[in-house]
């Protein structure tokens, strides 16, 4: 077999081949053109050569009409934005239920027996749905739950925010991640407050280092309250997780927002002794950036800015609410990082209980400490239904046959993503970025990542934008290798189709 580059092969294709069909790319042959290659060329296997060297067109044609919902549809759509705000931009597509990682319209389409369209959501709702849609273990938990006691307050206890407190701290423990010792004892490095969002969350933990700095620093009180965030952040949209999410379209609606707030630039290495200064109380980072473009911070720079921020007593936050819970193949984004880049703090929510609203803020034993009774406080946070929910998810994700599956079909996911940059190296111009099944393809121009997902969505395959320039891949951890053959396919054949109507000229 002959290693051939991707130029080389597509050079031979078009001077070598007789009147074929045209190569799906446009790189057609002049008629009655003759065989001009050695018999090294010709002894490749055809098949292997086109898997390797041609984007899959199977795809190209449009089957799922945006504009395609019946009347019924349409009417009640229409009907709904007369009581609901109109903060979002949403297509005529109104999913009614879903299974794994499939979702399912109300629209007719001529591909399904069932007469509605099948969607292979490759979002999770947002990189929420780690166990997919649908799931009989999860539905059926709420359901005994829901019969026995959904919501009691926080003023007494229950049964399951403690189990699934412990669980997380000592997977945490286990797996790696916030600088817990494996062999320390139970119950001690870490304590864990439930919240119902990610923003909330993260509100929460803005909060407790403001805390612990005036505990800690009584005589700086009033001056060590700075706050330190990085560009194409997104920490949530309430008014403090605004405020650390540095992008101008959300945040000037909403000026002024909480002062003494600074922003560093991700990944450099020049100026950050001065940006973390001795005011810092706080630093807020994620580890591997969601909405922002699924742009990571390096070992060694987040190794630096960890080291930074313990010189001058600033607590440090790692938003993990997209990146974490197993996404990236681990527990946490951070769990491989070396001791001096581990966290103080660790904010969650998204996958922990499948959909259901809940969030969580995991903090070390010296910054709990500092949060006495009446610091903070949440009617809903750590409800029986959500953190019984939540165990049952966090034990399924952790279990070593779980992450084992999971692991091998990022790889396989990896392999097929590879090929993209080779391609289509004008539209992309650099390796997809991100890990495990948190992965971002970017893009030369800023209007193809819109244009991608809307072409994919019209194939049956749900996407998302993330940042500026990138399509982001956050599908359910179930997802099987098969789904992403399919999900590929689908995104190659709308790059083709792209790059026909002239993107990346």
């Amino acid at each position: 077999m002959v290693t051939l580059s991707v130029s080389m092969i597509r050079q031979a294709r078009c001077t070598t081949l007789r009147r074929l069909q045209p190569f799906a790319r446009g790189y057609a042959t002049p008629a009655g053109a003759e065989l001009k290659v050695s018999n090294q060329f010709l002894s490749i296997n055809t098949r292997s050569l086109n898997r390797a060297t041609q984007p899959n067109t199977s795809f190209k044609s449009v089957t799922h009409y945006d504009d395609n919902a019946p009347q019924s549809t349409l009417d009640m759509i229409h009907a709904h934005t007369s009581y609901l705000l109109n903060t979002y931009a949403r297509p005529s597509i109104l999913f009614t239920h879903g299974k794994g990682c499939k979702l399912f319209t109300t629209s007719p389409s001529s591909t399904s027996s069932s007469g509605v369209q099948e969607y292979l959501d490759f979002t999770a709702g947002i990189a929420v749905n780690a166990l997919g849609h649908g799931d009989e273990q999860i539905a059926e938990i709420m359901k005994d739950q829901q019969s026995k006691l959904t919501h009691a307050s926080n003023v007494y206890w229950n049964e399951y925010a403690g189990e699934l407190a412990k669980l997380l701290v000592e997977n945490t423990r286990k797996q790696g991640g916030l600088g817990l010792k494996s062999d320390s004892a139970p119950g001690t490095g870490a304590k864990v407050f439930f919240s119902n969002s990610g923003t909330e969350a993260n509100e929460g933990a803005l909060k407790f280092v403001r805390k612990y700095a005036k505990e800690v620093n009584p005589s700086m009180a009033s001056t060590k309250t700075a706050i330190v965030c990085f560009t194409n952040a997104f920490h949530g949209r309430s008014m403090g997780a605004l405020s650390v999410t540095p992008n101008p379209k959300y945040q000037e609606p909403f000026a002024p927002l909480i002062p003494n707030v600074r922003v560093g630039e991700l990944n450099q290495h020049e100026g950050l002794e001065e940006l973390i200064d001795e005011n810092v109380c706080g630093v807020i980072i994620e580890p591997i950036q969601g909405e922002g473009g699924l742009n990571e911070g390096t070992r060694d720079w987040m190794i630096k800015l960890a080291k930074r921020a313990r010189e001058v007593g600033a607590i440090l936050i790692y938003d993990e609410i997209q990146c974490g819970l197993f996404r990236t193949g681990k527990m946490w984004a951070h769990s491989g990082f070396p001791l001096e880049a581990q966290p103080d703090i660790v904010t969650m929510a998204k996958p922990l209980a499948n959909g259901f609203p809940i969030g969580a803020i995991m903090v070390r034993d010296h910054v709990a400490e500092k949060i006495s009774v009446g610091s903070h406080g949440t009617t809903f946070g750590g409800q029986p239904l959500a953190t019984r929910v939540g165990a049952h998810v966090v034990s399924r994700l952790s279990a070593p046959e779980f992450l084992s599956r999971m692991n091998d079909t990022a790889a396989h996911l990896d392999t097929l993503l590879e090929r993209l940059p080779k391609l289509f190296p004008n539209i992309i111009p650099a390796p997809v970025r991100g890990r495990g099944f948190m992965r971002g393809i970017p893009f030369a121009h800023a209007d193809a990542p819109a244009e991608l997902v809307k072409r994919a969505r019209q194939r049956g395959v749900l996407l998302l934008t993330a940042g500026k320039d990138a399509v982001r891949l956050v599908p359910s951890l179930t997802v099987t290798k098969e789904e992403c053959d399919h999900a590929i396919g689908v995104i190659e054949s709308c790059l083709v189709t792209m790059e026909e109507d002239g993107f990346g000229k």
